[in-house]
């Protein structure tokens, strides 16, 4: 954002809790509190249409210095009336602010008159270092403060679900007011379930022998995190015949892995190549049979139930190493 106002705003995400959230922001941005005001008509329906839109963008203010109009959903537009929103921010009223959001993708041309107008804001988290980052940033932004413990056990409770964060943050300050240093004693009782995960948090766990760990992340996939336990069969499918497909390739580095994966990096390449190493040709076999059984198991074949199906199947992957490679596996995952 920018003290200027622009003439229109993109919020785009996949969470539409974290795109709410920053469409929410950007409207304290422009009107402060408010947002119910005269200044803002917000047009979001099931039968959008983009005539409204534009009229509503051409229309003056009225008892305001700036008019705000919101869409709250622009996947209901079709690839033409994203064109006539185009052409409108080629020349926008210079009084409106027109404020967009999307958990969808949008055109690459519209996504450009939105920049040359106006401004894209991500409501993504970023992945990897930068989602820690996301984090801390927003708890610094918060009315009370978490102590590191407790900063901890949010960032673990959560997972992948940080749209979760505003809510419980807001029901802490109810609860505790603002300034108040909360530790995990104070937040537990807040967090409610535990929030997804990411896929590889799975696989991560199953190549450290880590069973009660891999378990814990299974769990987390098929309830907060809703994975189809098909979808989840396919993600172990993958990480196991990726190591099947080096085993006898004689690839001696890791960028002659990747060439035999077929990926760009060579990160999970090096990971396929190192726990094949671990494992050994043999594990990776029996892993790949374990796999097939459970695919027809999770198809009906036997009549167990899907979360027992897949319990047993990662508990039998995390222990396919060698019981001295467990060993070791387990004892570096604690360091």
């Amino acid at each position: 954002m920018t003290t200027e106002p622009a003439a229109v705003y993109l919020v785009k995400g996949a969470d539409p809790s974290l795109v709410s959230q920053s469409v929410a922001h950007v409207l304290a941005e422009l009107v402060g509190e408010d947002s119910g005001g005269f200044g803002v008509e917000d047009l979001t329906s099931d039968d959008l249409d983009v005539g409204t839109v534009i009229d509503a963008c051409l229309t003056p203010a009225f008892l305001s210095d700036r008019r705000v109009v919101v869409v709250r959903d622009i996947s209901k537009l079709r690839a033409d009336d994203l064109d006539r929103l185009a052409s409108y921010l080629a020349d926008p009223l210079g009084t409106t602010s027109l404020v967009l959001a999307t958990t969808a993708a949008v055109p690459a041309r519209f996504a450009e008159a939105v920049r040359k107008a106006g401004h894209l804001v991500d409501a993504g988290v970023p992945s990897g270092r930068g989602r820690g980052q996301w984090l801390a940033a927003r708890l610094r932004e918060a009315p009370l403060r978490l102590d590191p413990a407790a900063v901890s056990l949010l960032g673990d409770h959560l997972g992948e679900d940080l749209g979760r964060l505003a809510g419980i943050l807001g029901a802490l300050t109810a609860a505790y007011g603002e300034g108040a240093v909360v530790g995990p004693e104070e937040l537990e009782p807040f967090l409610g379930e535990a929030g997804s995960t990411a896929p590889w948090e799975l696989t991560d766990a199953i190549d450290r022998a880590d069973v009660a760990g891999a378990l814990a992340a299974l769990h987390r996939l098929t309830g907060a995190g809703q994975r189809h336990p098909l979808v989840i069969l396919a993600t172990l499918h993958r990480h196991f015949t990726s190591m099947l497909r080096l085993d006898g390739a004689g690839v001696s580095s890791d960028e002659e892995a990747a060439a035999v994966l077929g990926t760009r990096s060579t990160y999970p390449a090096a990971k396929a190549r190192a726990q094949l190493s671990r494992l050994g040709p043999e594990a990776v076999r029996r892993a790949v049979s374990l796999l097939g059984q459970a695919d027809l198991d999770l198809r009906g074949e036997t009549g167990a139930q899907e979360e027992a199906v897949l319990e047993v199947l990662v508990a039998r992957l995390a222990r396919l190493a060698p019981p001295t490679r467990r060993r070791a596996a387990t004892g570096s995952g604690r360091r």
